[in-house]
């Protein structure tokens, strides 16, 4: 179907480049590689994978994920395969809800508040204040085959609850290469390593009639 952008007209009309970015946002959205059903998330009134949207669900303000004994929260999102980040998209508030800073860790995959103060993040950002969907570029290179990423929210801007509206992950995703220690270590395998075993309890094998 053509794309043609050089005509005015019908009020109605509704730009194919506009509708594709509502429904799917950036190509290298993440949303569908994220492990949803196990999304954790501790010190929060509800379910972490609350705030793990589509893209086109982004803006929905009517589902979201708060903090619960104060205004610290973690969420650990496992993937489905390797990822290389790009950047780290949130939406977050309103007002002094907003977390102060958002910090990463890369597969931290059993931090929890007890240790981690004592941890430092793989990268950390300042959160604005306002009502968009915030994209925090991460330095590509301390993010590479990334299994899970845990996201930590230490206060808010003044409120006694952080709250968070979506989180989403842009990047590149790739199949986990299941066994490579064994698949190495047979296609290396030494035949002499072999030859120390000549029969049972150390005694000689006895030639096949």
């Amino acid at each position: 179907m053509s794309h043609d952008h050089g005509h005015g007209g019908c009020g109605d009309h509704i730009d194919e480049h506009e509708l594709s970015w509502n429904v799917l946002g950036y190509q290298d959205n993440l949303y569908k590689q994220i492990d949803r059903a196990h999304v954790v998330a501790f010190n929060a009134n509800g379910q972490g994978r609350t705030v793990i949207k589509p893209w086109s669900e982004r803006n929905d303000e009517a589902s979201y994920l708060e903090s619960d004994a104060d205004d610290q929260l973690i969420l650990r999102v496992p993937f489905t395969g390797s990822v290389k980040l790009r950047a780290l998209l949130l939406k977050a508030g309103p007002g002094d809800k907003t977390p102060l800073k958002v910090s990463l860790f890369a597969n931290e995959n059993n931090i929890d508040f007890d240790d981690i103060a004592d941890k430092a993040p793989t990268q950390e950002f300042d959160v604005p204040q306002g009502r968009d969907v915030g994209e925090y570029q991460v330095r590509a290179a301390k993010f590479v085959n990334i299994s899970s990423i845990t996201v930590f929210f230490p206060a808010s801007q003044g409120a006694e609850e952080t709250r968070v509206y979506y989180l989403g992950f842009l990047g590149q995703w790739s199949e986990k290469k299941e066994d490579p220690v064994i698949t190495v270590y047979e296609a290396q395998a030494n035949p002499a390593d072999h030859e120390k075993i000549q029969g049972m309890m150390g005694g000689t094998q006895m030639p096949q009639p």
